[in-house]
């Protein structure tokens, strides 16, 4: 039943999709570094939705990876404190009173 679901949705998208590109035909010119280009204008959006998508997932995937790392640092902390822990309840410190 859900397959059933994702292609109808794939297919409501997809038909969105062709009607936006046939509605927005006209040809926009992309000036870029390199030179300059002309393009549907559907297709510049989807290229500038594409890139920005990427720039997304990889500044995603680099605080993803400082957390991973926060993260492992903090469980090394947690794995000394509870043997220090067991430590001082197997050898209980003297008090001075």
């Amino acid at each position: 039943m859900a397959r059933v679901f994702y292609v109808i949705i794939f297919f409501i998208l997809f038909m969105m999709g062709l009607i936006f590109a046939i509605l927005n035909s006209q040809t926009v010119q992309l000036n870029y570094y390199f030179g300059s280009k002309e393009l549907h204008f559907s297709l510049a959006l989807i290229i500038a939705l594409l890139i920005g998508a990427m720039l997304g997932v990889a500044v995603s995937l680099f605080m993803l990876l400082r957390l991973r790392r926060e993260a492992a640092r903090l469980r090394k902390a947690v794995e000394l404190a509870e043997k220090e822990i067991a430590n001082l309840r197997i050898n209980p410190t003297k008090t001075l009173y």
